[in-house]
């Protein structure tokens, strides 16, 4: 499945749905970042996708890094809710969705680096290299938040 990001469009379709999503951002022990690179879109990112019945949100995004990334994570704390209703996600199958998602800060504590289904490209970045790859604003927003480190969590 394809997705297209839009971001503050007045062009964007209309969302006709809403799903729950979680994201973690990772640093190693040597401050790298840890991204994938999505397979639906072609954007860098961090880890994440969409909560499933039966499950926590600490256990999605956990969940989530493991498919992903192959590294094993625990969750530290919540860096931000994002619920922009200006950032539309819009899939080949219909579905457009508005943006709802939970970014965890997590720490890793295994694991070795995998690719899969979702993600052709999973690696460590050293934070001066992000700005280098191609990654979707409101991933930036997250991973700007993380790095500032504010006591409170961010919320729209």
């Amino acid at each position: 499945m394809t997705r297209v990001d839009y971001y503050n469009d007045p062009n964007a379709p209309k969302a006709n749905s809403i799903a729950v999503a979680v994201s973690a951002f990772i640093q190693d022990d040597e401050g790298r970042i840890l991204m994938i690179r999505r397979t639906d879109n072609d954007l860098y990112s961090i880890p994440g996708g969409q909560l499933e019945l039966g499950e926590t949100l600490a256990q999605a995004a956990v969940r989530e890094v493991r498919e992903e990334t192959g590294i094993e994570c625990e969750i530290d704390g919540v860096i931000g809710v994002y619920s922009n209703p200006h950032h539309i996600v819009a899939y080949d199958d219909g579905e457009v969705r508005q943006e709802f998602s939970i970014c965890f800060r997590a720490s890793k504590s295994g694991g070795t680096l995998a690719t899969s289904e979702e993600s052709k490209e999973a690696s460590w970045f050293k934070p001066n290299q992000i700005s280098e790859l191609n990654i979707h604003p409101s991933i930036r927003l997250r991973i700007e938040h993380a790095l500032n480190e504010s006591p409170e969590a961010y919320f729209s």
